[in-house]
């Protein structure tokens, strides 16, 4: 199969985007204004910010809409087509915990094996000078 043609690429096409699945996480609660976003996503700038929110309104995973005047700020809005996504996101987030503890488990197991393995290691010989 191509990678065209394999649909998890036509997911991760969607998706991927260090702040998009945290965008639509935040927006499956309801209506956002852009700072209201911000705050869900703070180590985002709000150039990157901005260009996935684009991004999301492309591929009509969600909506913009201005709030009355020029100068006020904007509502960002699930669509009914990102709503469909919202499941997807649900179980990837159940999968990233059970991943996250038996990963973290294995990691301490791992370092305390190493601190273990350096206790027993002998003291390092100091270069003799010539």
């Amino acid at each position: 199969m191509r990678l065209a043609d394999c649909p998890v690429r036509a997911t991760i096409d969607v998706i991927e985007g260090k702040w998009k699945p945290i965008i639509v996480n935040a927006l499956k609660e309801g209506t956002l204004r852009f700072g209201q976003l911000r705050r869900h996503v703070p180590e985002a700038t709000k150039k990157v910010l901005t260009e996935q929110l684009r991004e999301l309104e492309e591929d009509r995973i969600i909506g913009r809409r201005p709030s009355g005047q020029p100068w006020e700020s904007v509502e960002y809005s699930l669509t009914p087509y990102g709503r469909t996504l919202v499941p997807v996101l649900t179980l990837m987030a159940k999968w990233g915990e059970r991943h996250r503890k038996s990963a973290h488990g294995r990691r301490e197991d791992t370092s305390s094996y190493a601190s273990s393995r350096q206790a027993k290691l002998p003291p390092p010989v100091a270069a003799s000078e010539p």
